[in-house]
């Protein structure tokens, strides 16, 4: 876990900053999987922003690395966004660890406002560009699907301490009546959430599994998160917020870690 940022400790219903990107792309396109050789511009922002004031998106992509290259992956990242000034957003690199699709082991989440650049042009090397896509490339056996939505609800954490993310696809009835349940729980369980992430989101482009909403939560390892699930199952009043958030569909869940964020 290297050169990820600290946290900006913003309260909920206030996001820090996501990502947005800009990708271009040539030459795409290999039956079942997707490879991309050319992004000439990537990017990202992180500015924190009430919710109630602009809208927050994000767009992931899906990969699956070669045997034994995630460190040369996560030096390439580095490399290529290491002098990059940012306006605003940010761009994350994560592992997955339980409930893989498709054989898939990590992906990139690019987040930020909408309507806002990401950052000033040129601002990204040409040259280390082309370098990191030729490197991904190389060490990318199969690009996976993708998918893009909105940040409903945020809850900044410290993702140094808490890097592990445990991440709900659902299927949501009432998007504000969920929206306002999940805040109800985040605001009378402050203190077991502190120092965490809690999110909560749309799919709007390329639904995975036709899930339409997501719920994100970070901690420190598993073993953290299912000592949280003990605790909060626990209260009544949690199972009776729970309830308040009105009716919903499990699609699926998925385990992954942070091994890059930058912002």
């Amino acid at each position: 876990m290297l050169s990820l940022e600290g946290s900006l400790g913003v309260n909920i219903g206030v996001i820090f900053g996501n990502l947005i990107l800009t990708l271009y792309f040539s030459d795409i396109i290999n039956h079942k999987s997707i490879k991309m050789k050319k992004l000439f511009s990537l990017v990202a922002f992180c500015a924190t922003i009430s919710l109630t004031a602009q809208t927050m998106a994000f767009t992931a992509i899906e990969v699956k690395v070669k045997d034994y290259t995630q460190n040369e992956v996560a030096e390439a990242f580095d490399k290529v966004f290491e002098d990059v000034q940012m306006n605003q957003g940010g761009v994350v690199l994560e592992r997955f660890w339980n409930g893989r699709t498709n054989g898939m082991t990590h992906r990139l989440v690019f987040m930020s406002t909408l309507g806002v650049d990401l950052v000033e042009e040129g601002s990204i090397n040409p040259d280390k560009n082309e370098a990191f896509w030729s490197k991904m490339n190389n060490y990318i056996e199969e690009w996976g699907s993708g998918y893009s939505g909105r940040i409903l609800s945020w809850q900044e954490g410290d993702t140094e301490k808490n890097p592990t993310v445990h991440i709900w696809d659902i299927k949501v009835q009432d998007q504000n009546q969920f929206k306002a349940g999940h805040e109800s729980i985040l605001k009378a369980f402050k203190k077991d959430f502190e120092g965490r992430v809690a999110g909560f989101g749309t799919y709007d482009i390329g639904k995975p599994n036709g899930a339409t909403h997501w719920v994100a939560v970070t901690g420190k390892d598993r073993n953290d998160h299912l000592m949280l699930y003990d605790k909060l199952e626990n209260s009544n009043k949690f199972l009776q917020l729970i309830q308040e958030r009105g009716p919903f569909e499990d699609v699926k869940d998925y385990e992954l870690e942070i091994l890059r964020r930058k912002q």
